[in-house]
């Protein structure tokens, strides 16, 4: 179910006027008990959708194939947009040691086009580490829809041990190109290989990619002090957290 939203309540610096906005019904909260979860949305086919991205991108929104979301909860905003500073980020030890210990993975963009190997790896996945959540029963046609249902610029970066063309698939992250960084959309891996952290290593090539490319920001969606499982997301610093209309550090304190 879905009703007209007031788009009064989006009115973001350089966001076009006119464009439509939507508020999902409730729903029960994935991140934080006894709570119920609500998202507006646009749609991005329409004129100019890499720009329109970029702006809604900025403002705290996140892809879905076709759609642009935020949370958009009355009585709750545990839900804080961050995104990673690439230009100042300095590797931990524990991290420089995540990717030494990696070092033979090699990273290969390719159009986002869903194959059957990129699938039985994300079924893996999802079995080992959400099992009943709510994609545990994808099928390849809904994983289809998700990777090559995009109107904007999506590469899918795939991980192989190696360097041949077949070599053992390891990880993948869908990854939407923007004008200042990139946004790693959704992430899978090899859960049976523990030792090499793939979870974190994947953020760690994203920053060190985008830096070498020049873009200063790496999106990772969004964080709950509140929620362990998004804690990770404090290890890459600086991290910067949109306050209201303003991207600024995420302290210490908070």
């Amino acid at each position: 179910m879905t009703m007209k939203l007031d788009e009064s309540l989006f009115t973001v610096p350089g966001i076009r006027r006119g464009l439509r906005f939507y508020v999902t019904g409730p729903t029960p909260c994935p991140y934080l008990p006894d709570q119920f979860e609500r998202k507006a949305f646009t749609h991005l086919n329409q004129a100019s959708p890499d720009a329109l991205h970029n702006q809604l991108s900025e403002a705290g929104f996140r892809r879905s194939q076709a759609v642009a979301y935020r949370p958009a909860c009355p009585s709750c905003n545990a839900c804080r947009s961050v995104r990673v500073d690439t230009t100042r980020f300095e590797p931990s030890r524990n991290q420089t040691r995540i990717l030494r210990r990696n070092s033979d993975i090699v990273r290969r963009p390719v159009p986002p086009k869903a194959t059957r190997e990129q699938f039985r790896l994300l079924k893996r996945y999802l079995l080992e580490r959400h099992e009943g959540g709510g994609m545990s029963d994808m099928g390849f046609r809904e994983f289809s829809g998700m990777v090559n249902e995009t109107p904007v610029q999506t590469l899918m970066f795939e991980y192989r041990e190696g360097p041949e063309e077949d070599a053992p698939l390891i990880a993948v992250s869908l990854t939407d190109v923007l004008r200042d960084g990139f946004s790693m959309v959704y992430t899978f891996f090899d859960i049976r290989q523990p030792k090499r952290s793939l979870g974190t290593y994947l953020i760690l090539d994203h920053i060190r990619s985008a830096d070498e490319f020049g873009l200063p920001h790496v999106y990772l969606g969004y964080w709950i002090k509140q929620s362990p499982k998004m804690d990770y997301k404090r290890r890459f610093q600086p991290l910067e957290v949109l306050d209201g209309p303003v991207w600024r550090p995420l302290e210490d304190t908070e």
